[in-house]
């Protein structure tokens, strides 16, 4: 049996939701694609910033509004760093990669794109990767165009080549599937584009978490990823772009805090990043995410892919016993998350009864409709896992859903 990457004491140390218990059962926690556990160090910054620190940033002098903003400040830089930014000023504190995507739809979409133009994204993508280039869309006479997968939950280069027309004005595509696991080849897609003059975003919300990211490496013109999945707080997300792109870029939002000079004639703009940081943002959901960072580094990012990567194996094994179950996409390129379907039951029913067993599952279309009608399901339970979950966590799901489907098959 493989190891726990967290010894008990550590786990309960670190993670304080995991001390409870549900419905009198051991928390067994597999919804970490959704949103992972809260890290102490993370909680512990919170509640000292609103006990101590409560001031606004960019806008005193005073000592507390000082140290406010060069935490905030010192946060921007520790993002920059851990995902191979050159330069802080690439980096815009957003609410969420959905806010980023949207941020970048709507302010490069609406200033660069025009009527029959086409931007071209994936059948897999999450609702917050589809729904922005559609309004946009319906705003500027822009096309969606989308590549599909195949029965294993993948694509390749030569399928995004073979959609790539002369109209294509513009790339979104996930790094990681939330539903399917799928680690797309995004490099290679990049550099695709790249090669005929196309601009590309990536979707990195589950990507952040799965595998190493460096954007300069990657070269992407845009990536977006939120804190709230990885162990860091709600309300707070990145989008790091290219320099040369965002100084063209309008504002997305108007208010404070984004501008040089305001007269009753007109106004301009402040530099980047704060052109695009209209307003009061959630400053201690920032200020968070430095030891959001320090801590992950501090068990290691390899350290923790390798452990999710076993226990993806060992649930992939355990739960293929099961009668009548199917996993959706076995990806030989996957993160550690497992979407699937048993026959003669309905995922809702599942995941209900495995609640009851104190293990939190997520069932639904998990935001991406598209994708369940290409797997030909409606809906589907998903289980991920993370540094906080054990072996003994994949033998108590495999024992629930037994149980739950006994209790639910006609």
């Amino acid at each position: 049996m493989m190891k726990s990457l967290l010894d008990e004491a550590t786990r309960l140390r670190d993670f304080p939701a995991l001390q409870q218990k549900i419905w009198g059962k051991r928390l067994v926690y597999l919804d970490s694609a959704a949103t992972a556990l809260k890290a102490k160090p993370v909680i512990d910054r919170i509640t000292n910033f609103y006990s101590l620190e409560a001031s606004n940033v960019h806008r005193g002098v005073h000592q507390l509004s000082a140290k406010a903003t060069e935490h905030f400040e010192a946060s921007r830089e520790k993002v920059a760093t851990f995902i191979g930014a050159q330069d802080p000023s690439q980096i815009i504190f957003t609410s969420g990669t959905t806010d980023s995507i949207n941020l970048v739809a709507q302010s490069f979409g609406g200033a660069f794109l025009k009527e029959g133009d086409e931007v071209l994204i994936t059948e897999m993508e999450h609702h917050s990767n589809i729904v922005p280039w559609q309004m946009l869309s319906e705003r500027i006479g822009c096309k969606v165009r989308f590549v599909p997968f195949d029965e294993f939950g993948e694509f390749s280069v030569s399928d995004v080549a073979s959609q790539i027309s002369p109209h294509t004005k513009f790339l979104s595509i996930t790094q990681c599937s939330n539903v399917l696991g799928t680690i797309t080849p995004i490099k290679e897609i990049i550099s695709l584009a790249h090669s005929k003059g196309i601009p590309v975003m990536v979707d990195g919300a589950q990507g952040i978490q799965a595998i190493p990211v460096d954007v300069t490496d990657l070269d992407c013109d845009f990536y977006a990823f939120s804190a709230h999945k990885l162990f860091g707080p709600f309300g707070v997300g990145v989008l790091y772009g290219k320099r040369d792109l965002l100084e063209k870029m309008p504002p997305y939002r108007g208010g404070g805090s984004m501008i040089s000079e305001v007269t009753l004639e007109g106004t301009t703009y402040t530099h980047l990043p704060h052109k695009f940081e209209a307003g009061t943002p959630n400053i201690s959901a920032v200020i968070a995410m430095a030891p959001t960072i320090d801590y992950v580094q501090s068990i290691g990012m390899g350290a923790i892919r390798e452990h999710k990567r076993s226990l993806l194996a060992l649930a992939t094994e355990r739960l293929k016993t099961i009668e009548g179950l199917r996993i959706l996409g076995e990806s030989s390129h996957k993160a550690a998350i497992i979407s699937l379907v048993v026959e003669g039951t309905h995922p809702n029913d599942l995941a209900d009864i495995l609640d009851k067993e104190g293990i939190a599952a997520r069932s639904g279309h998990h935001c991406t409709q598209p994708l369940h009608r290409r797997m030909g399901v409606s809906t589907s339970l998903r289980v991920s896992f993370s540094l906080y979950n054990t072996p003994e966590d994949v033998e108590a799901l495999h024992k629930g859903l037994l149980k739950a489907i006994e209790l639910v098959r006609p």
